[in-house]
Formats: structure tokens, sequence, C-alpha cells
């Protein structure tokens, strides 16, 4: 964390771009991961990666070390930045558009593309789901889930009272849950 404090001192004293670049390379692996695991998809997943990245070094000055660490910044911006992705045209139009050719070559023989496909729906049901909640039920969950940080954590970086965060979290699984089951049933029922 003083390492972390001593690069943000040189970004905003000097425009630094040794300190940004080893800043960016510090958080970028652990970023690409909570994107990944949000979508899947390693070009889109490198590409809000890099987007997150602009947009934080970009507004560094506004970064207050008394608020929060910079990792828990760092993650309070990306996890807005998800939010407004999925809410986004673009991503409702990938969602249309992608085929199947797409995620067929990944995988050399039947089987594994039928596991993939099975995982790929299992996910994307979920995704969408999550997707209908409210803002910040969202960003609780994919903390929680793809951030896979603690209730406690989750706390510290949305500013909020932990019971706050507990609230929405068990709310949202239960609705998560509830809508599967709906699922399940007319999908039975068919």
């Amino acid at each position: 964390m003083e390492n972390d404090l001593r690069l943000i001192k040189q970004i905003k004293k000097n425009a630094s771009e040794s300190a940004a670049s080893a800043l960016v390379s510090k958080y970028y692996k652990e970023m690409y991961a909570f994107h990944y695991k949000q979508t899947l998809d390693e070009e889109l997943s490198l590409d809000l990666t890099q987007e997150l990245f602009i947009a934080v070094l970009q507004t560094i000055y506004a970064y207050d070390v008394k608020k929060a660490s910079f990792r828990t910044w760092l993650y309070r911006i990306a996890s807005n930045r998800i939010v407004d992705y999925f809410r986004s045209r673009h991503y409702r139009y990938a969602q249309f558009t992608q085929p199947l050719e797409d995620i067929q070559q990944e995988f050399e023989d039947e089987y594994n593309l039928e596991i993939a496909l099975v995982h790929k729906e299992q996910f994307e049901r979920v995704n969408s789901l999550v997707n209908q909640l409210d803002a910040h039920s969202q960003q609780v969950i994919r903390l929680k889930l793809f951030g896979e940080y603690t209730l406690k954590e989750i706390a510290a970086i949305e500013a909020i009272p932990i019971s706050t965060v507990k609230t929405r979290y068990y709310a949202a699984l239960k609705w998560i849950r509830k809508e599967m089951e709906v699922e399940k049933l007319e999908e039975r029922s068919i």
C-alpha cells in the first residue's frame, strides 16, 4: 500500500509515466480476472480493463487516501463501470449477434462443446438476472461473486454499513434463486 501511495504521488506531482505503468502493472491481472469472470470473453475483458485504467489515470487526482485504499477505489470504479457496460446498448446488441461458431472454435470435440454451451447458458442466465437488479445490489453481487470480496470488504468499498451490504446481498440471492426456480418450472411445463 505504501508503494501505491508513492506511485500515486509521483503521478499526481510529475505525471510520471513510469509510476503510472508500475501501478497499472501491479493491478492489471487482478482487474482483468474481475472482468473476465463476469464476461467470459477475453477480448472484451481486455478492452474493459484497458478502459478502466484509462479512466483511473484520468481521475487519479480525485483519489483520496483518507477515504479508501487505492485497491478499494479501483474496485469501486471497476464495479461501477461493469454495471454500466451491462446496461449499455452495445451489450444488449452483442447478445443477439454472437454466432455459435465463435464458441465452437474454442472446443475441439462435441463433448467439450456441449459442456461449454451449458456453462455459458447458465452463466448468461445468472448474469441476465444480476443485470435486472438495481445498481447498488448489482455492485454488491458482482464484488462478492466475481471480485471474491467478503461482505465486510464490500462495505468498505461501497462506504456503506455492513448490515446494508448483507441485506442487499441476501435479498439479491433470494430473488435470483426464485427467478431461476420459476424458469426451471416453466421449462418443465413446455
